[in-house]
């Protein structure tokens, strides 16, 4: 391994790896280096990316990438452990604006796409510090005893981002800014049995959100993706709420596998990954002082660039779009402490102003009206408007016995819709 290169990137993620192939395309000479056996071995994702930013970021995903089914439903599920109330959208004209794929396959497509333009990519190796020289700009890593020197330093280690806390840019993190997920994946023998069962025609996708049961009532959510012949099933936990719950964590995504509701859909399946991680959940309240630094540019989740906002989670064309405007930072500064534009370039792009505008919503979903008040409460309020007994039900009748049974107002339900709307 040369121990000088133009460019050092620390992670081969989807934030990383954007970076390192623009760059060696550009005639950079970069070098990646990756904790993991081989790109993506490491990374964990519900199931879906986006495609509107990556069409400008990263317009060759088009041509090749591995897009398992465009997504054409949308359901959300508030879910009690006897019965469920599910939400239903569907574009009828097959659209491509969302994708399911697994990341590992993603980020492998990616990192390709990098080693044909010239990167260097190293897996199994831990990076320990960032160094910096007596200036305090940054001008390399070490790892064990080894050191390697690059003029610019691209951080996109992802959401454990030890290497910026020992170089005292961000805190350490805590549990309000990060929530802990399981997944596992489930291969049908025949794809058309999942199709079936899910409501599917050939290669159309569904993306499902569920609230409620699945958390144990608790902070977080479950979710399930399609990808071509197989499933994401998975919950994920905020981490200030992991210590009531009554299951392991690690548990959650069998639990829910179990569910009478979802057992029926996943029969016969067979467990093909499990597989658990943080994520970040603080968005732009997470995020470093600043982005750039002598010779250093943060990207993807290091920089807290996902944005958690109940149904909608998004963090690989986050991850992309920073690493592509890492790159054309580092080709137009010249020299590395000329790198501030990388922030420019961020609060004039979509990643700032998207993150910016849901900044609090993690503040909402981190109370329990949305997972333990409004699933019990939709829930009852189904039940008794459904059931025919002496009289036939009118909706108000309904409610007024739901809100009855329980210890919830209607006012401190209005309350929380209203501060949900003005937040999400």
């Amino acid at each position: 391994m040369s121990s000088k290169f133009d460019v050092i990137v620390v992670g081969a993620g989807p934030a990383g790896l954007a970076a390192a192939y623009k760059l060696a395309s550009a005639g950079f000479k970069v070098l990646v280096l990756e904790r993991g056996r081989e790109p993506g071995s490491k990374q964990v994702y519900g199931g879906r990316i986006y495609a509107y930013w990556l069409d400008k970021y990263l317009p060759e995903f088009r041509k090749d990438a591995p897009t398992d089914r465009w997504v054409r439903k949308e359901r959300v599920s508030l879910m009690t452990d006897e019965s469920v109330t599910t939400i239903e959208f569907e574009v009828v004209k097959p659209e491509k604006t969302s994708f399911v794929t697994s990341l590992y396959s993603f980020t492998s497509w990616l990192g390709k796409l990098a080693a044909s333009a010239g990167a260097k990519i190293v897996t199994e190796v831990v990076v320990d510090e960032l160094l910096r020289d007596e200036k305090g700009r940054f001008i390399g890593v070490r790892s064990g005893q080894d050191k390697v020197y690059a003029d610019y330093i691209i951080d996109a280690e992802g959401v454990n981002r030890l290497l910026l806390e020992r170089a005292g840019i961000v805190p350490r993190l805590k549990p309000e800014l990060v929530a802990v997920g399981a997944k596992e994946v489930l291969k049908f023998d025949n794809r058309k049995i999942m199709e079936d069962r899910l409501g599917l025609s050939e290669d159309e996708g569904l993306a499902w959100a569920f609230a409620g049961w699945p958390t144990e009532y608790l902070p977080g959510g479950g979710f399930l993706y399609t990808y071509r012949d197989s499933v994401a099933l998975g919950v994920v936990v905020y981490l200030t709420a992991w210590r009531q719950l009554v299951t392991p964590v690690y548990d959650l995504a069998e639990r829910l596998r179990t569910h009478p509701y979802i057992a029926r859909l996943v029969a016969g399946a067979s467990l093909q990954e499990y597989s658990a991680h943080l994520t970040p959940v603080a968005g732009i309240s997470m995020a470093p002082p600043r982005f750039s630094y002598d010779g250093l540019l943060i990207a993807g989740d290091a920089a807290g660039f996902l944005m958690h906002a109940g149904v909608l989670i998004r963090g690989v064309d986050f991850a992309v779009a920073s690493g592509v405007l890492a790159a054309e930072a580092i080709k137009e500064a010249g020299r590395p402490d000329a790198l501030s534009r990388y922030d420019d370039k961020l609060k004039s792009s979509f990643i700032i102003r998207d993150l910016a505008a849901f900044r609090n919503a993690d503040k909402v979903l981190s109370g329990q009206f949305a997972f333990n008040d409004l699933p019990k409460l939709v829930n009852a309020l189904m039940r008794n408007y459904f059931t025919i007994e002496d009289r036939p039900p009118t909706i108000a009748s309904a409610l007024k016995t739901t809100l009855g049974e329980s210890n919830v107002s209607l006012t401190k339900v209005l309350i929380n819709m209203m501060y949900a709307l003005a937040y999400l």
